[in-house]
């Protein structure tokens, strides 16, 4: 397969490095990412200035890369319409260091990539490995997106698709296996620190307590219990639960 990957902690970062070392074994692996880290960025894109595009040396890949001084979703729109030639059979966005569960799908620069590209018809995966302070590894990981991908290629994943992937920090045998399921909730009792900067201005820094609601089938719920768990994704936010009855007050 024909593959582009991307992320949000940047080219430099250990997880790409992984996923494309992993991938490249067996696929045509061309990297676009972010110069810098574009973590929580979420679906922004860079309109008031031109993007600076740098092809680079990745050592120990033989895979190209490219450098973009823009947002995931910058690196994803200008790899179809400029950088690369020829068809992509699929984007894979990440390994992000950290996990994207739940609602924080919806700040994820790694998630808005694999979006992007559903958006231009390339099926997609967004993909997020579970860290602590002391453990930063990716091998696992970098598995499991090579066996998600080729079972979304043996059953012809549609288009569209993006498939979000969150892998827990445990021991391969220690890991009960994959569920399909939905995006569950994350809270955070958010507060905001206030300081006073150098030339006297007010600062607030953002800082929060993580609560999950472990709801029926969700993939905050079976992530707790040990899963990798894989969520499909597409970009249409319509309710239509509600849309007729919202209909009916016009």
């Amino acid at each position: 397969m024909r593959l582009l990957i991307t992320n949000d902690d940047g080219i430099n970062a250990k997880g790409i490095y992984a996923l494309a070392k992993e991938l490249e074994k067996y696929h045509e692996v061309i990297i676009v990412a972010p110069d810098n880290e574009r973590s929580a960025c979420g679906h922004s894109i860079t309109l008031s200035r031109p993007l600076i595009v740098r092809k680079v040396a990745l050592e120990g890949l033989k895979s190209i890369a490219f450098s973009v001084d823009g947002t995931p979703a910058d690196c994803v729109k200008i790899a179809i319409n400029k950088l690369i030639d020829g068809k992509i059979d699929m984007v894979i966005s990440g390994i992000n260091k950290g996990l994207n569960l739940g609602t924080d799908v919806l700040y994820s620069g790694t998630v808005s990539a694999a979006i992007e590209a559903s958006i231009y018809k390339v099926p997609s995966m967004a993909i997020s490995m579970q860290v602590n302070k002391k453990i930063e590894n990716y091998e696992m990981a970098s598995k499991y997106a090579g066996e998600i991908l080729l079972m979304a290629k043996k059953n012809n994943v549609k288009n569209d698709m993006v498939l979000n992937v969150n892998v827990p920090l445990l021991k391969g045998n220690e890991i009960k296996g994959i569920k399909v399921c939905k995006i569950g909730s994350r809270l955070y009792n958010n507060c905001y620190i206030e300081t006073i900067g150098e030339n006297g201005e007010t600062q607030y820094e953002i800082k929060g307590e993580l609560k999950d609601v472990h709801e029926e089938d969700s993939d905050t719920l079976y992530f707790k219990e040990g899963y990798v768990t894989v969520t499909p994704l597409h970009y249409d936010l319509t309710n239509f639960n509600i849309l007729n009855d919202v209909s009916k007050w016009f």
